[in-house]
């Protein structure tokens, strides 16, 4: 009998786990969660997933432990594993945007740039991705390994942190102020580079990466759909700020059109006023689950 077709998935234990298995409901895949299991449940019999820190995830896939993951460019780099990135996928544990890794001191140190660092003592969770970025600058610096609580080791443990935020509200809680940026950083669905040349586990890696990237292209949009009499058609589609062209439809009535188009959810409440004063009836907002172009 020949071997089921199987691909294991590993899921961010942590900060992304949360949003991760909300963006693969929002694309059709239902993840459970148990308290006492590493495995999580899915309903695709074909798929087997594993709860992994974001952290270790590009060493396991790099390795083949698993076909592909989740967790951000900065874990690939920092781990300088080599793994094929799928896509990218913009969202985070609060916001749908980057995060930043930054080079942090105490308020009331005298440091003001990397520079002033020379000799000193940096606290992280990412040695290597500090240390390229301290010996890119020509600085000369003691990185340790901080196994958290990162933002409380200045000023007793440490002279300066690089630490991640998204919106540097913990940072200001521990008066940290930031000297510099060191990278920004984004969540990439990843894939062993063997389990790529199975024609099957590429095939099934494809279409996940399709419907996970239709949801966040989804995010933020709505349809509209109404109906235009053709002496006002032109004005209409004028206003409408369409991400694609409207698909314009025939109505019994020969005079009039039906006019369907995607746009930005945020300019609704400008357009509708605008196009019913143009002559557009019938207004009807509707949600976008997905989009796929």
């Amino acid at each position: 009998m020949a071997e089921k077709n199987l691909l294991k998935l590993g899921i961010p234990a942590g900060s992304l786990q949360h949003s991760t298995a909300e963006l693969f409901e929002q694309a059709g895949y239902n993840i459970k969660f148990s308290s006492r299991s590493y495995y999580p449940t899915i309903d695709d019999g074909e798929i087997e997933c594993l709860l992994i820190r974001a952290q270790e995830m590009a060493r396991y896939v790099e390795q083949g432990v698993l076909d592909a993951g989740i967790t951000g460019h900065d874990w690939v780099l920092e781990n300088e594993a080599n793994v094929v990135e799928i896509c990218e996928l913009v969202f985070s544990k609060v916001s749908r945007g980057p995060v930043r890794w930054v080079l942090c001191v105490p308020d009331d140190s005298p440091v003001q740039s990397v520079k002033d660092l020379q000799g000193k003592c940096i606290a992280t969770e990412a040695v290597g991705l500090t240390k390229r970025y301290l010996a890119k600058h020509g600085v000369d610096a003691r990185v340790e390994f901080s196994w958290g609580a990162t933002e409380v080791k200045p000023p007793k443990l440490a002279d300066a942190i690089v630490e991640v935020t998204e919106t540097g509200s913990s940072l200001r809680a521990n008066d940290l102020r930031i000297v510099d940026e060191v990278m920004q950083s984004t969540t990439r669905f990843i894939a062993n580079k063997d389990a790529l040349q199975d024609p099957w586990k590429k095939g099934k890696l494809d279409n996940i990466s399709l419907m996970l990237l239709s949801c966040l292209n989804a995010e933020g949009k709505v349809g509209l759909m109404m109906n235009v009499g053709k002496e006002n058609l032109e004005k209409v589609l004028d206003i409408l700020p369409a991400l694609q062209k409207p698909t314009i439809s025939a109505l019994s009535n020969p005079e009039w059109v039906d006019v369907i188009t995607i746009v930005e959810e945020s300019v609704v409440r400008n357009i509708v006023p605008q196009l019913k004063a143009m002559g557009a009836t019938g207004i009807v907002e509707y949600p976008i689950n997905k989009l796929i172009d």
